[in-house]
């Protein structure tokens, strides 16, 4: 498979990874954590990694406004129990 279709087959499917956990927020970050050994902390945490790694500087905080779908402390409010 050629390189760029991979990237970009990897990234639909990150994308729609995201968007399934911002739909499901009756799922607690420990209850995913218990079962697969990472949350939306952790993809949030791998987001910015990896933006840095390419030279593209990201905060913590952005990083999880984008895995989230809004501001962390908006969805603790709203979702977490």
């Amino acid at each position: 498979m050629d390189k760029n279709k991979q990237m970009e087959i990897e990234s639909a499917v990150f994308k729609k990874m995201v968007k399934h956990f911002q739909e499901r927020t009756d799922v607690q970050n420990i209850d995913v954590m218990e079962v697969s050994g990472f949350c939306r902390n952790c993809l949030s945490r791998w987001y910015a990694e990896s933006s840095a790694e390419i030279g593209e500087v990201l905060s913590k905080e952005d990083a999880k406004e984008i895995i989230y779908g809004m501001p962390y402390n908006v969805w603790k409010e709203k979702y977490q129990i």
